[in-house]
């Protein structure tokens, strides 16, 4: 019987029950071996890299990082650096950790490369330190070359809009000033510590209450650097997640003269209170004016009235024998001298009324 005719006749002297489970047997031995020829060609070559670096990444690792949604690349590469770089499995840079890392959503090659750079520059900085800043959102690798280099900050920052920090001494007179701080960054405190914003605004502060404390702004432009001295002895870094080094007065320009101004401005306003109190008095005068010429009118009203009832009291008077002819003649006589006497003086504004003893 020819060899290649074997396994036909074998499966023909077999029983038909069995037929039927043999092929599909030997049909997932065919798909099993299918399948693991396809992931050992994909994995091949990381797994031969992992081997020859002395990364220790298996190849069931690789395969089990595919069903954990990871990305056997990343990691692998990222164990390679580490180890490259003097890293072990010690100090915290496990595969576990790596593959840890990326499920949370961390950049694993930039905490790598942060770790490596940290190494080199003597800086104490472990994995899950890093790891910790890098989920925070800092970025951890930046930080640690802040550290190796220093930062210069400018303050004012500006982008925001302002120039200059602007400040008023005892004297009145404006300062412009320009500082630039030079800091690093402080690991320990990277996480949860205040950022740039705040170390401008307590740089501009110091600055602000410096100059306002100075007796005269001729002393702050002679010696500029008191202020940055001033400054750095208020220990502005508390909190932060910088170090200041040193605290640089770039410029220093003379402003407006504020008190002047502000003078100035007062003794307008002033003058203009004063000029509303007198529109007040007057008002006030005017008004008393008029009050008055109303009452004059009703004085004279009362008395045309009075002057009025005159006549019917002489009538009266002679009704009664209280008044004679004589002394009637006697009063009219008075009256006319007394109106020519004013009229003599020009004083008699008011029309002559007859003591008509009739009317």
């Amino acid at each position: 019987m020819h060899p290649v005719d074997q396994p036909v006749f074998v499966l023909a002297q077999l029983p038909n029950e069995w037929t039927v489970p043999l092929m599909i047997l030997g049909g997932f031995v065919a798909l099993l071996v299918f399948l693991l020829f396809v992931l050992f060609t994909r994995y091949f070559n990381l797994w031969i890299q992992s081997k020859t670096t002395q990364a220790n990444i298996g190849l069931l690792d690789l395969i089990g990082m595919t069903f954990r949604k990871v990305n056997p690349n990343i990691i692998v590469r990222s164990k390679i650096m580490a180890v490259q770089a003097g890293l072990f499995d010690k100090d915290g840079v496990t595969r576990q950790a790596l593959e840890a890392h990326y499920l949370a959503g961390g950049n694993v090659p930039n905490v790598v490369r942060a770790l490596i750079a940290a190494n080199r520059a003597d800086i104490p900085l472990s994995w899950k330190r890093a790891a910790a800043i890098d989920l925070a959102g800092r970025n951890v690798l930046e930080a640690v070359q802040t550290s190796v280099n220093p930062k210069v900050i400018d303050c004012p920052d500006s982008s925001k809009g302002r120039q200059t920090i602007d400040a008023v001494a005892k004297d009145g007179i404006q300062l412009k000033v320009k500082a630039r701080v030079t800091v690093r960054t402080n690991i320990e405190r990277l996480v949860g510590g205040a950022t740039e914003e705040t170390i401008i605004a307590r740089v501009g502060e110091g600055i602000v209450t410096t100059i306002g404390s100075a007796v005269n702004h001729k002393a702050v432009l002679e010696n500029p650097d008191t202020i940055s001295k001033r400054v750095l002895e208020k220990g502005l870094d508390a909190g932060t997640a910088f170090e200041i080094l040193s605290i640089d007065i770039a410029d220093v320009d003379v402003g407006d003269n504020i008190g002047a101004n502000l003078q100035a401005a007062q003794a307008e306003a002033d003058v203009r209170v004063a000029r509303a109190k007198a529109e007040e008095r007057r008002a006030a005068a005017v008004a008393l004016e008029q009050e008055n010429l109303a009452r004059v009118q009703e004085n004279r009203a009362k008395l045309v009235a009075a002057e009025a009832e005159v006549p019917a009291a002489i009538a009266e008077a002679f009704r009664k024998g209280n008044l004679g002819i004589a002394d009637y003649y006697a009063l009219r006589n008075l009256q006319a001298d007394t109106e020519m006497r004013s009229a003599i003086a020009g004083t008699n504004t008011a029309p002559r009324r007859e003591l008509n003893p009739t009317s």
